[in-house]
């Protein structure tokens, strides 16, 4: 059974059996073969001009705990210019300030223990930049999807799906990532929501043990030419 959530994203229940259940997908996405865009004239909205179902992304939220940040991220950026340089300091403050480790992976971790920890994954990364753009008043999203080491370095480590965010400038959202923090190509954006809560893989309502996880994004061979 399909449904569409609230915040715009294609979803599906199912009633699983007792037993082993196997979940998954193949197929093939075309991609234009360019990085990211950098909005770099992008300028930052006040917020009376903000449009109504953009607002929700300036509140804290589950693992973006504005409360816990605003006066860190008001003395860190309010020298900072509106717009694309502000967002482009709190992505560079992010990276730097985060190691990325996969053995330190912690579900329960907010942006204020991101941190106070100073590591954490891909999620640690986009919760943190959220929270303190949230705090500086620029609307921020969470986006999960795929993300292949396509025209960059193969990283040895395995994959999994990765997180990214968006931010709203210029009357757009453009899309950011402050664990990589340099425009990527291939990015596959599955869903978007406040943070990790709303756009989880899968959210089971009662036991459920995960034996086995696998997620494969790789390039395709160019096409032989007709």
């Amino acid at each position: 059974m399909g449904y569409i959530d609230g915040f715009g994203n294609a979803c599906s229940r199912i009633v699983a059996p007792a037993g082993m259940t196997t979940i998954s997908t193949e197929f093939e996405i075309f991609d234009g073969g360019l990085p990211d865009p950098v909005p770099g004239d992008a300028m930052q909205h006040d917020i009376k001009d903000l449009p109504d179902e953009v607002l929700v992304y300036l509140l804290g939220s589950r693992y973006c705990d504005t409360d816990h940040l605003a006066d860190c991220a008001w003395k860190q950026f309010s020298a900072t210019p509106l717009g694309w340089p502000r967002v482009k300091a709190i992505l560079d403050f992010t990276h730097n300030h985060i190691t990325f480790d996969y053995k330190k992976a912690d579900p329960s971790r907010t942006a204020f223990g991101g941190y106070n920890d100073r590591v954490g994954v891909c999620r640690d990364f986009a919760h943190l930049a959220i929270t303190l753009c949230r705090c500086m008043n620029i609307p921020a999203r969470y986006c999960t999807g795929y993300l292949g080491d396509i025209g960059v370095p193969k990283d040895p480590n395995p994959m999994g799906f990765s997180a990214w965010f968006e931010v709203y400038l210029g009357g757009h959202w453009h899309t950011v990532d402050a664990r990589h923090n340099e425009p990527r190509i291939g990015r596959i954006l599955m869903a978007t929501g406040r943070d990790a809560t709303d756009v989880a893989l899968t959210t089971a309502f009662g036991p459920a043990k995960l034996t086995r996880f696998e997620v494969v994004a790789e390039e395709m061979p160019a096409a032989d030419p007709m």
